[in-house]
This record gives structure tokens, sequence and C-alpha cells, in this order.
């Protein structure tokens, strides 16, 4: 159940009934339209619509058939009917192979309305990337003037959330690519916030993607950063990172050789497993070696 809108998107979303069920005087109707007289929604934050789900969705699509019909809205114009909201069914409705769907028509809804909806969406589903859904917050507010309290209480959102995500905007472009395409987390850009930009910040965003650090390491790291203490690199000797992938080749799993001290002598070595059956098979492995 959503929770109360802010005051100016209760006015700008008043009676917009976005869930669409036919009832006592709305502005909407069930109809099934094909798929060529549909086109996508104007103001769709989502810029990236992965291939993989969208494969599954459709399989699923076929299977099951369409559970949830899409929202939209006819433009007398182009006399097509505009995505409000259901792009990924859309698409993966055509992947199909569908030829027609079941849509909630809209014969009253705005550009404003349009746009807010299609945001409000996308963001409670939490199914953007980080980047798209701090724009979202962004365009929302700026476009239809409420506040950053305002969003996080009709999004299911706490201010800092909201607030958190709209800095991830000052990060520099290279680290909001990384951000949009999976490569780091949300985590690891607020971890990079922690320092001003520059070297000190390209330095841990680095670090982070050629170490594959946690956001906590990234965090105590940023620290120890803004306190001029050297960000290390932890680029291991040639002859290490040998011994891993041969032992890796041999245990048929991950290993990891961690050294310590200044001579680099002791160290302790970690062997990863992903289930019991795979703990049993690298004993078995061991045991053979040693006997």
């Amino acid at each position: 159940m959503r929770q109360a809108l802010g005051k100016g998107l209760d006015a700008l979303l008043n009676g917009s009934n976005i869930e669409g069920s036919q009832d006592n005087g709305s502005n909407t109707r069930i109809q099934r339209i094909p798929l060529d007289k549909i086109i996508p929604n104007r103001f769709q934050p989502r810029k990236t619509f992965n291939e993989e789900s969208l494969q599954e969705l459709a399989q699923s699509l076929k299977q099951h058939g369409l559970t949830q019909p899409i929202v939209v809205i006819y433009d007398g114009g182009l006399d097509k009917y505009e995505i409000v909201v259901g792009e990924r069914r859309y698409r993966a409705a055509k992947i199909a192979g569908f030829t027609e769907i079941d849509c909630v028509v809209h014969t009253k809804l705005d550009d404003k309305q349009m746009c807010a909806l299609a945001l409000i969406e996308n963001i409670q589903r939490e199914d953007l990337n980080p980047i798209e859904t701090a724009l979202g917050y962004k365009s929302l507010i700026q476009k239809f003037m409420v506040s950053q309290t305002e969003l996080g209480e009709y999004c299911g959102k706490s201010k800092a959330a909201v607030s958190n995500s709209l800095r991830l905007l000052n990060l520099e472009e290279n680290i909001q690519d990384a951000l949009r395409n999976g490569v780091i987390s949300e985590g690891h850009g607020r971890a990079l916030l922690m320092l001003p930009s520059g070297a000190k910040r390209d330095a841990l965003f680095n670090k982070i993607i050629s170490s594959k650090i946690s956001v906590r390491q990234a965090e105590a790291a940023a620290q120890n950063a803004l306190e001029d203490k050297p960000v290390k690199t932890n680029k291991k000797d040639a002859d290490i990172v040998a011994f891993e992938q041969n032992l890796q080749e041999a245990l048929g799993t991950k290993v990891e050789l961690k050294t310590s001290g200044k001579s680099g002598k002791k160290g302790i070595l970690l062997i990863h497993y992903d289930n019991l059956e795979q703990l049993d098979s690298i004993a078995e492995k061991l045991k053979s070696k040693l006997l």
C-alpha cells in the first residue's frame, strides 16, 4: 500500500489511478491492443534494458501469459497508444511473439502526470540502477517542486535515502558509468563521496575496481585517505598469482594467498567452496595429493 503523497505530487496525481482498475466513472478502460499500435514512454527513466532479464520475462509470458496489463494512454495525433507503465512487459511480449496484449487505457493524463507516474513506478519497483534512480528523483523534484521529504514519503524511502541517492550525481562521469553498469555498488559510490574529487577519489575508485574490495573496506580506505594515510594497492607478487592459479586449477575452486608481516613470509591460505559437496570434493583432492 502506498504511503501518503507529498502535497505537490498529491495535487498532480490526484485521480490518476495508476493501477488502472476499471471502476465507477474512472478515466480508464481495459482494452486489447495490437503491439504495433503501442509506442514507448517519452519520459521513461530507464535507459538500459537487460537482455537476459527480458528473455526470462518473455519465457514466463509464453508459459503464463500477461498477468498484469500494461498502462497506456491514447495519442490521437499519432493514432498510437503510448506506454505509461510496463515497458519491460511490452518488450518481453514482442520477444515472446505476441501480436496484441491487454492494456489499461487512460483517457485523461497530461505530460506532467505521465512523467511523474513513469518515474515513481520505476523507483518503487527498485529495479533501476543507482544513477537512473538518482536522475528520477532529481527530475521529480525539479519538475514538480516537491521536497526530498515529500518524495521519500511517497516512494517509501527516508529523506536520507533520497539525499544519498541524489549525491551520487556529484560523482565523475566515469564513476557514474560504473554505477550504471553494476561494476560498483551504490555503497561504493557513497564511500567515494567521502573524498573530494581528484587524485584520492581516483585512487580509491581504481582500488575498488582492481581489488574488488567490499563497501566496508572502501569506507575504511576513504577514511584513511582523509587522514592522509596511503591507499594500499594490494598488488600481488607474480609468484603468488601463479601459485594461486595453479592451486585453483588443481582444486577447481577459488584460492587466495594473503601474506602478512614485512617479509611476507607469513600469511593465510583461503580456499573457497560453495556447498558441502564441493567441500568434500576439495578434501578428497587434498587427501589424494598427500597420500
